[in-house]
């Protein structure tokens, strides 16, 4: 900033294992965004380094980043990010698209039907809901298998009883093996969680398991039946 060096981490270090389901959260300006960028090979580090299933990535040149990060990171974001041109298969077809990957037809309607969207496979963004698009960019971001899921607030533009069947639907993808590294400000979404990463000022302050993880599915079941229509 100016003259200023403001760093944005600080010292940071941490792993996530196969399999795990991690919160990530702070305030605004504690770094975790950054760090997110980081992990997401969307912003490279200017000290240390980021092994990303086994490969140091730091140094690795545009092209070659570009590829790792279509093949090993699936990205949800709270926005959506979908084509408007394009309905709900043909959104979770670019992945496999962009890595030339054959057999697509099968593949991406086995994922929208594995987020409950088979009989909305045909239809644009303008015909679905918010939790119908989440669900759509949560499929497309498991279509090419990644080693790791980002989730950027994919509850932070959803209703409560929608945000409950994004986590529930998150948390059988996890209990399916998915490794999956959330960013929230809620202390009840991080709550459907394993494990809780909290920055501040740069550095990581907390890094703990959740004993008492919240089951989305259970929360849904008990809600009054005329909150629980579809």
């Amino acid at each position: 900033m100016g003259t200023n060096v403001v760093p944005a981490l600080r010292g940071v270090s941490f792993a996530v294992g196969a399999g795990e389901f991690v919160a990530v959260m702070g305030p605004s300006g504690s770094g975790k965004s950054t760090c997110m960028n980081l992990i997401g090979c969307l912003d490279r580090p200017s000290g240390g380094n980021y092994d990303l299933d086994g490969v140091e990535v730091t140094r690795m040149d545009p092209v070659t980043l570009a590829d790792l990060r279509n093949r090993k990171l699936g990205f949800v974001f709270q926005g959506f990010n979908l084509l408007p041109r394009m309905d709900a298969l043909g959104n979770v077809m670019l992945p496999m698209v962009y890595a030339g990957i054959s057999g697509r037809a099968r593949r991406e309607r086995a994922m929208v039907g594995a987020v409950g969207l088979a009989d909305r496979a045909d239809h644009r963004p303008n015909e679905l809901s918010g939790g119908q698009q989440q669900r759509v960019a949560i499929a497309r971001a498991l279509v090419n298998s990644p080693s790791l899921i980002l989730a950027d607030e994919p509850t932070g533009a959803l209703d409560s009883r929608t945000s409950l069947e994004i986590m529930a639907i998150l948390q059988r993808l996890n209990a399916d093996g998915a490794t999956i590294l959330l960013v929230t400000h809620e202390a009840e979404v991080a709550a459907h969680c394993s494990r809780r990463i909290v920055f501040r000022d740069g550095r990581v302050v907390s890094d703990e398991p959740i004993v008492e993880r919240v089951s989305a599915t259970a929360t849904l079941a008990s809600l009054p039946s005329e909150e629980a229509a579809a």
